[in-house]
């Protein structure tokens, strides 16, 4: 519940211009020149804040390099690696609550997690220092969900929106290609868990650099709880915590904190929780019995086989 709060805080802090409910006017004040570390559309009628990844874009186009905006990551990474994924993303949060619709559950390989990685270098990077434009931005379902669905309802008023003819009348190709990728987003996300976090999002590629190397991480204290795969059923991303603690996937939500096992903690990447001496000989006896158990179960299955 704690998680959920923060998420949707983030959603409200980051959207709560009513001016643009009253006054038919989008914010440009001080706060817009200010990034979040979650997706969050600066086109949104009730943004206050700016993307990072629309930052981003914009210093592709005009190719400079965003030194605040590099330090900006950088801080963030170093101290909780991805962990704003999981705590303060509304469009993960979104996700998470899609794929609570009872369908038929898919767990696509490891292998297409990279997919993000060409989406960060690729349509945000490269395609943008290429052509001048921001094409991420323009194609973004966060965008399609906050801004331009909301503009095209909306249908303001007034030169600053009306300069180019009324918005309806400047809906084509683009934007029901945006509508596109969006719903298809939304049904995989119903089959999936949090497609778009785990396969195309450039800032979740940003964050997950920093997970191995993040001054925070998740510690398991016991070898035992490797031989078991179910785990990952539990996990908002699919990641089994006790192969891989520190999953370039993982987003820090904390939920295999609160397991019943309580192996897994979330503590400084210095701190060390080893076993006192007295116990270790019970973790190798159960660690053997683990082991016996999983080669009878084995045998038992070849044999029905």
């Amino acid at each position: 519940m704690k998680r959920r709060l923060f998420q949707i805080g983030t959603l409200v802090v980051s959207n709560s211009y009513i001016g643009a409910v009253f006054y038919n006017t989008i914010y440009q004040g001080p706060f817009k020149g200010i990034c979040v570390p979650v997706m969050n559309c600066y086109g949104c009628p009730l943004a206050t804040v700016s993307c990072p990844i629309g930052t981003l874009q914009h210093f592709a186009i005009i190719k400079a390099l965003p030194f605040m905006l590099i330090g900006f990551f950088g801080i963030i990474g170093l101290v909780v690696g991805r962990m704003t994924c999981g705590w303060l993303c509304p469009f993960g949060l979104f996700q998470e609550m899609l794929y609570k619709i009872k369908t038929k559950k898919f767990f696509p390989r490891k292998v297409w997690s990279y997919s993000k990685y060409v989406v960060l270098v690729g349509l945000t990077l490269l395609v943008a220092y290429w052509v001048g434009e921001p094409w991420f931005c323009k194609l973004c379902p966060v965008g399609t969900l906050e801004a331009g669905i909301p503009f095209v309802l909306w249908n303001p008023t007034g030169d600053i929106f009306t300069e180019g003819g009324s918005i309806v009348s400047r809906v084509g190709a683009l934007f029901y290609a945006k509508l596109f990728i969006l719903f298809g987003l939304i049904a995989a996300a119903t089959f999936v868990q949090q497609p778009f976090c785990r396969y195309a999002c450039p800032m979740g590629a940003i964050w997950s650099l920093f997970n191995r190397v993040s001054l925070f991480k998740l510690k398991v204290r016991s070898s035992v709880c490797a031989f078991f795969d179910d785990c990952h059923r539990g996990c908002p991303v699919d990641i089994n915590v006790h192969h891989n603690p520190n999953d370039g996937d993982c987003i820090r939500c904390l939920e295999c904190t609160k397991w019943t096992c309580k192996t897994v903690k979330f503590k400084p990447a210095w701190s060390e929780e080893k076993a006192p001496p007295e116990h270790e000989h019970e973790h190798s006896d159960l660690e053997r019995i683990v082991k016996e158990m999983i080669e009878k179960e084995r045998q038992s299955r070849n044999h029905k086989n």
